[in-house]
């Protein structure tokens, strides 16, 4: 049995399974044919992905931004769900098998939704991804490997939990931080279209402080991408803006374009709106420990962020990719559930599963050795 954390973003798809780590754009195309195929750069295995999946060619990632003349790239939550969450779920879960030798492993799948849309939508992912999958992968020089997939069990987290797992838990999903665990910790969680907060008190998790809030980073890209179209008559999409707005210069048509101000005050603005409701949905909760800043909005707006939060605030790791925080976690959590944490706590392979007493089954909390409802 193989354990993947999946995360299918907005802005990126991540995969792992706690060795090796996948993220692409979550951005697919048209297959369209490629007369001649020449690469001198550095590669790497998500420069080429094309694939098919049920007799339909797609090219994903980098290679469909670069060759697709027919682009699909959505801020819909709902048809993140129906329309993407199968191909890119499919896609980075057989990229973790690269003996080109056809697979049938079972696989189990953590991943997540956020706060919001959890209760609502958590169940389709089981229907849209367990059972079993061929998935064909074409290289580049024509040859093709098909690997049979079949994802046996899905088991489905609210986003920012997978931080908090992250930080807590071992490589086999073993509680090793425990003075987290005896913290009531907060977690802002900033992703490219949404913003999540939620709390966790002793390891409960407090529906009172979590809530899921449609500012992202993506917000403050559209801004961007406004401000050049009036400047420099071109529609940036918002894909590609990431490294542009990470170093504030961004060229068109062999000239250079300086944004810099724009952004930080674009940034600004949106690290304000955080933190006010950030300030608004924690009133009650004055006494947390902990906050931890995640997600790959936190990489660009930390800086803005955090001296407008009153509390003790975890420093980011420059060492780390806070994309992958939720992803890890995921993974972590699926060996607390289905591997040797599950075994030594039995009690552990009911981890997760809705509560019938309680009116809400959305949302779980590790409690000492399960995870239990608020």
């Amino acid at each position: 049995m193989e354990v993947l954390g999946i995360d299918i973003g907005f802005g990126f798809t991540k995969a792992t399974n706690g060795k090796e780590t996948i993220i692409f754009k979550s951005i697919f195309g048209d297959a369209s044919e490629i007369q001649f195929w020449a690469d001198f750069g550095n590669s790497s295995p998500t420069d080429h992905i094309h694939v098919s999946i049920d007799g339909k060619p797609y090219f994903v990632g980098d290679l469909a931004e670069q060759q697709s003349s027919v682009l699909n790239f959505t801020l819909d939550q709902e048809r993140l769900i129906s329309d993407y969450v199968r191909i890119l779920a499919l896609t980075v879960a057989g990229l973790f098998y690269r003996n080109n030798t056809p697979i049938n492993v079972p696989i189990n799948v953590v991943s997540g939704l956020p706060i919001g849309y959890f209760k609502q939508n958590h169940e389709r992912f089981n229907e849209i991804l367990t059972g079993h999958h061929s998935v064909t992968y074409h290289s580049h020089n024509g040859e093709k490997t098909t690997r049979e997939i079949y994802i046996n069990k899905v088991r489905m987290l609210p986003q920012p939990l997978g931080s908090i797992l992250n930080s807590l838990m071992d490589a086999n999903g073993k509680i090793v931080d425990e003075d987290l665990a005896t913290q009531k910790v907060g977690v802002v969680d900033i992703g490219f279209r949404t913003t999540d907060f939620t709390v966790l008190d002793h390891l409960r998790y407090i529906d009172r402080g979590s809530r899921t809030i449609d500012t992202g980073i993506s917000k403050g890209f559209s801004v961007i991408s406004n401000k050049l179209r009036e400047k420099c008559g071109v529609g940036v999409e918002l894909y590609r803006l990431y490294k542009a707005a990470e170093e504030g210069t961004i060229k068109m048509r062999g000239h250079g374009f300086s944004f810099e101000k724009i952004r930080d005050q674009v940034y600004s603005q949106l690290a304000a709106t955080i933190a006010n409701d950030l300030d608004r949905l924690w009133a009650d909760d004055w006494d947390i420990d902990t906050i931890i800043l995640t997600g790959g909005g936190c990489r660009e707006l930390a800086k803005y962020l955090q001296p407008l939060i009153t509390g003790n605030v975890m420093p980011l790791d420059p060492n780390t990719d806070p994309r992958l925080n939720n992803v890890h976690g995921y993974a972590k959590y699926g060996r607390y559930i289905w591997g040797e944490a599950a075994v030594e706590n039995p009690a552990a392979k009911m981890a997760g599963k809705p509560n019938p007493e309680s009116e809400s089954d959305t949302i779980e909390t590790i409690e000492a050795d399960e995870l239990s409802q608020v």
